[in-house]
């Protein structure tokens, strides 16, 4: 399916932490079958903030049998949705959502009994919550291990609903909160989640051969960590799942000309065809020009974005003609690069001509 966009009234605000909110959506009828959601996925919001359409992403943190559609959204220095969100939104509001997303999630099976782990930082809980909610519905039979990184016991947003989870499923869900901030807290591991504390947590906690699947969700830093060690320790990279929340990257800003390898091409601009909904459109794009999504839009395709950094995987498609140039991937995985897939908001053409194709899946 299409991800489209629906103007879809806030339910509900609940404040999680200082700088944190969580909002819920409500869903009308006609639209519950766009909007089911898989366990890890996300929603892109869409609004006008001193007259400039502003989209971002963030993360479902409702699990899949809780009835709800809920996000959370922490505000963030200069953002602007972040900030609008926290200080802005009210129950009645009307907000552009677009359908689910993501692929940060595995098939379940009710049958399995499993151990699953999750490394999260700051708002990486949010998805992680949502994953954890679900195993713990849909598998009665697994456990659950979560390592929770913040800077002080204050910041740990959802505190109390992972307490609360705790405590109704004693021996299936165990949770470590490591604080950066707050040395002396009590009963609580301190540092941050780097390589020295995934292997202090494969000796002590968790023997990785055992693990089904591995949940990694925050800062860049920590990700590439925890990736590097688990695979030294000989964990299977598709077992390992990773959703990065930031990377240095401005989203604002377009991403700029980069390097390429040599193409042979006859003309200073490619022929660019986008599939999209069963339709087509084709414009010019010149070999030293703009991003391939960006272009799109100018020339009156409305393909779905979200981010343009590289991250959110919300532009994807699979390049059926042609060869582009991507400046940086953070969200496809290896298989989805080898089968022809791109990210449009960091590809740019090398060959006279390149089709694009949103349709596929």
């Amino acid at each position: 399916m299409t991800p489209s966009f629906h103007a879809l009234t806030v339910r509900d605000v609940r404040r999680e932490t200082d700088d944190t909110v969580s909002i819920a959506f409500d869903v009308p009828a006609d639209l519950a079958a766009a909007y089911r959601f898989a366990h890890g996925q996300y929603l892109t919001l869409r609004t006008v903030i001193d007259g400039a359409e502003v989209r971002r992403s963030y993360s479902i943190c409702a699990g899949c049998d809780d009835g709800e559609l809920r996000v959370a959204i922490k505000r963030v220095p200069g953002g602007l949705f972040s900030a609008y969100a926290n200080g802005n939104l009210k129950p009645g509001d009307r907000v552009e959502v677009m359908t689910p997303m993501g692929r940060f999630t595995v098939p379940l099976d009710p049958e399995a009994a499993r151990t699953y782990v999750a490394m999260a930082a700051g708002s990486g809980i949010t998805p992680v919550l949502s994953i954890l909610k679900t195993v713990l519905r849909r598998e009665p039979k697994s456990r659950f291990i979560l390592v929770y990184g913040n800077r002080t016991v204050d910041s740990i947003i959802f505190r109390e609903t992972l307490e609360d989870l705790k405590d109704a499923h004693l021996g299936r869900l165990s949770i470590h909160h490591v604080l950066s901030r707050e040395p002396d807290e009590s009963g609580l591991l301190t540092g941050r989640i780097d390589r020295a504390g995934v292997a202090e947590l494969c000796g002590t906690l968790v023997d990785p051969a055992g693990v089904h699947a591995w949940f990694l969700c925050g800062p860049q830093g920590m990700i590439e960590d925890a990736r590097a060690e688990l695979l030294d320790r000989g964990v299977d990279p598709h077992a390992i799942h990773a959703e990065l929340f930031t990377t240095g990257i401005d989203p604002t800003r377009a991403p700029a000309p980069v390097p390429h390898p040599v193409v042979e091409h006859s003309g200073d601009a490619a022929h660019i065809t986008v599939l999209l909904d069963g339709k087509r459109k084709e414009f010019a794009l010149p070999f030293d020009g703009e991003a391939i999504l960006d272009a799109a839009h100018k020339a009156g395709a409305d393909l779905p974005y979200s981010c343009k950094s590289g991250v959110c995987c919300t532009c994807r498609a699979k390049l059926v003609e042609g060869q582009v140039e991507m400046a940086k991937n953070y969200a496809l995985q290896p298989w989805e690069v080898e089968a022809g897939y791109i990210l449009t908001c960091q590809s740019r053409p090398l060959t006279d001509r390149v089709v694009v194709d949103f349709d596929a899946t």
